[in-house]
C-alpha cells in the first residue's frame, strides 16, 4: 500500500508521461532526500533564491536563474519583469497595467491550453496577448506588423500541445527580436535540452522542474542577468501568490546536478519501450511499434494501434477500462480517434510494464 492509499485514494500507473494531472515526477530518491532535509532547516529564502538562480545559470548556460513554483507562474513572472521591470511601484501594481508598455506578441496557434491557459498566464502577469496570424499560418510579417511602441515581448510556445504547422520556428522569433530590439521569451516547460533556446539567443526561457528534469513541482526562468533579477524582483508582487518553497527549490536543485547522468536511466527506458511492443507483435489486429515524441524531444514511447472491426471494441472502450481498473493505468490517449494508443516508459515504476501488457491483454480476450 503506498502513501496514496492510505488515504483512500487509488493506486495509479502512470504510462502517459510526466503530467501534471498524475503529480508530474515520481522523485529520485536523492532529489526526496533533499527535499526532506530541506523541510527540517531554516534558510535565509533570499539567499537560497539567488544562489539556485547560480546553479540554474551554471546547468543552461544562463547568466542567471530564477526558481519558480511551476513553468505557469515562470510565464506569469516573466511577463510582470518585462512590463515592470524593476520599479517597485509598477511591480505593486500589476497585474493593472494600463498605459504601460504590455503587449505579448504570440502566434495564434500557441494559445494553447496545457491545463489552464496560456493567455491567462501572460494576463496574469500584467500582459495584454497579442495573437497574430492563424492557427496554421503564421509569416514574419504579421510578427513585424504586430510590433508598437507598448510591445514587451514576443512570447514561443515549445510544446506538443501547440500547432507546428505553418508556424515561425524559435530562430525565427529570435532573429525578429534581436533585428527589432525586443524580448523573446520561451516557455519550454517540458523540455530536455536545457541550454539550447539559451544558446540559440532567446532573452528568457522557462522550464518545468517536475516534468523532464524529473524533479518535484517547480519551475524556474533562466536568461539575460538584468531581466532575471527583474524576474526575482516579481516576488514583491504578482509572485507572492506564486511563491517558491525551500524544500521545492533544493529539490529542483538536486534534480538539476544529477541530470545529465541520465545516459543509463535512457537506455533502459528504451528498452522497456522495445519489450512492450515485442508482446504484441504477432497480435491480429494490433500493429505495435516504437515512436518518437510528437514535439521531436529525444522521447521513445511503444505505440499500439487497434484494428477496432478485428478486435470488436472501441479504443475509447480500452482506455475507460484501463482507468476504471484496479491499479487505474493511464495510457497517453491524444491519439484514440485514430485507434492509436501509446505508453511512456518514462513514468513506469519497476515491473509495471507487465502489469499495463497483461491488462491490455485481459481487455482483449488475448491468451
Amino acid at each position: 500500500m503506498n502513501i496514496y492509499q492510505k488515504y483512500g485514494l487509488k493506486q495509479i500507473i502512470n504510462a502517459s508521461g510526466k503530467m501534471t494531472a498524475l503529480g508530474g515526477s515520481a522523485l529520485n530518491s536523492m532529489v526526496a532526500r533533499a527535499m526532506f532535509e530541506a523541510a527540517q532547516d531554516y534558510v535565509d529564502m533570499q539567499e537560497l533564491t539567488i544562489k539556485a538562480g547560480k546553479i540554474i545559470a551554471e546547468m543552461t548556460t544562463a547568466e542567471d536563474g530564477c526558481p519558480t513554483v511551476g513553468a505557469a507562474a515562470g510565464i506569469a513572472i516573466s511577463t510582470a519583469a518585462l512590463i515592470a521591470g524593476k520599479n517597485l511601484t509598477l511591480i505593486e501594481r500589476l497585474p493593472y497595467s494600463e498605459g504601460l508598455s504590455n503587449e505579448i506578441i504570440i502566434q495564434k496557434g500557441h494559445l494553447i491550453n496545457f491545463g489552464a491557459s496560456i493567455a491567462q498566464m501572460i494576463r496574469l502577469g500584467g500582459g495584454r496577448v497579442v495573437e497574430v496570424g492563424q492557427v496554421n499560418h503564421v509569416k514574419k510579417d504579421h510578427i513585424l506588423e504586430s510590433i508598437s511602441e507598448k510591445t514587451a515581448a514576443i512570447f514561443y510556445v515549445k510544446s506538443h500541445h501547440a500547432a507546428k504547422k505553418g508556424m515561425l520556428s524559435t530562430s525565427e522569433i529570435i532573429e525578429i527580436g534581436r533585428e527589432k530590439n525586443i524580448p523573446v521569451i520561451i516557455d519550454a516547460a517540458a523540455e530536455e535540452d536545457i541550454k539550447k533556446y539559451i544558446q540559440n539567443g532567446a532573452n528568457l526561457v522557462i522550464y518545468s522542474g517536475g516534468k523532464a528534469i524529473g524533479g518535484p513541482t517547480s519551475g524556474f526562468i533562466c536568461g539575460e542577468k538584468e531581466l532575471v533579477e527583474a524576474c526575482r524582483l516579481q516576488y514583491l508582487g504578482v509572485g507572492r501568490a506564486m511563491k517558491v518553497g525551500k524544500e521545492q527549490i533544493m529539490g529542483l536543485i538536486a534534480a538539476l546536478e544529477i541530470y545529465y547522468d541520465r545516459v543509463e536511466t535512457k537506455q533502459e527506458e528504451l528498452q522497456k519501450a522495445k519489450w512492450i511492443v515485442e508482446q504484441f507483435k504477432n497480435i491480429q489486429g494490433i500493429t505495435a511499434s516504437i515512436i518518437q515524441d510528437e514535439a521531436g524531444r529525444e522521447i521513445y514511447r511503444a505505440q499500439l494501434k487497434f484494428d477496432e472491426k478485428k478486435l470488436k471494441i472501441s479504443t475509447d472502450e480500452i482506455i475507460n477500462k484501463l482507468e476504471r481498473g484496479e491499479p487505474s493505468i493511464f495510457i497517453r490517449n491524444y491519439y484514440a480517434n485514430l485507434g492509436i494508443i501509446s505508453i511512456d516508459p518514462r513514468t513506469l515504476l519497476s515491473g509495471q510494464e507487465k502489469i499495463i501488457v497483461n491488462r491490455i491483454k485481459e481487455i482483449l480476450n488475448i491468451q
